[in-house]
């Protein structure tokens, strides 16, 4: 798919990846609306564009049914359609849990799962009238390998993959395709939250304009899903065929970190 002169609805845009990937889209022609919480952090994305004037800011809460709608009739208004959507926004929390909060856990639900379900439903009609269109749903490596101290988190990127999965199936006919992105952990604002089992747990990161590449990348090759180059893609043929292989080797590392011992 050409991203040249798209348009294309960008959430989390703020920070991080989604500030990474809007530059890259940015620097391919495309007419961005961004979206996120953090209007700060907007705005010095949109400072960092190639083409900043061709970027309109939407400071959106993913979670506010009045926020999409809101989000929804400026792209309608601005451009009446939509050629692609790439659900980016997400938030993590890190722990046992026995020890998670309700808070915590309704948050990624929300953030992570919810929000790109209820944004494809909402944008669908103008997504179908730019039809060839995409959406691209965000996921990670953890929605197909789960990690023990991040089974709230895991949960919903396995949710976003099977969703994916299946709207792809349900909008074939429509003309609208779906892309699922598993990237690995970026080395962004976020890492901070788990910075201590990055080590422990053998984690290997990307920079943001590496997973910003990868999926700039798998949208202009209509790729059905993208998956990071290297020993991951081993695992999750593995995690599938052998998950006893994957657990015995997981929880070994998990009694590294809570034992405090290499």
């Amino acid at each position: 798919m050409r991203i040249d002169d798209a348009t294309i609805v960008l959430t989390g845009a703020g920070s991080g990846i989604g500030r990474a990937l809007a530059q890259a889209l940015s620097q391919k022609g495309a007419r961005l609306v961004l979206a996120d919480l953090n209007e700060d952090g907007l705005r010095e994305t949109r400072s960092l564009l190639a083409v900043p004037e061709q970027a309109h800011l939407v400071r959106t809460d993913v979670t506010s049914p009045v926020d999409r709608k809101m989000l929804f009739g400026k792209v309608e208004q601005e451009f009446g359609e939509l050629k692609i959507l790439i659900n980016n926004a997400g938030v993590v929390s890190v722990g046992r849990l026995d020890a998670a909060s309700d808070e915590a856990l309704e948050m990624m639900a929300n953030v992570n799962l919810v929000a790109p379900m209820a944004l494809c439903r909402d944008f669908m009609p103008l997504l179908k009238k730019a039809k060839p269109s995409r959406i691209v749903n965000i996921g990670s490596m953890f929605g197909d390998i789960a990690f023990p101290l991040f089974a709230g988190y895991s949960a919903t990127k396995f949710g976003v993959r099977g969703f994916s999965d299946a709207l792809r199936r349900e909008l074939k006919a429509d003309g609208v395709a779906v892309t699922y992105i598993a990237p690995r952990a970026a080395r962004t604002g976020a890492t901070s939250a788990f910075e201590h089992l990055i080590e422990p747990m053998k984690m290997k990161l990307d920079a943001p304009e590496v997973v910003a590449g990868n999926i700039v990348g798998a949208i202009e090759n209509d790729a059905r899903s993208a998956y990071p180059m290297g020993p991951e893609r081993f695992f999750v043929m593995v995690q599938r065929l052998f998950p006893g292989l994957v657990d015995n080797d997981i929880v070994k590392q998990l009694a590294c970190v809570e034992s405090g011992k290499p």
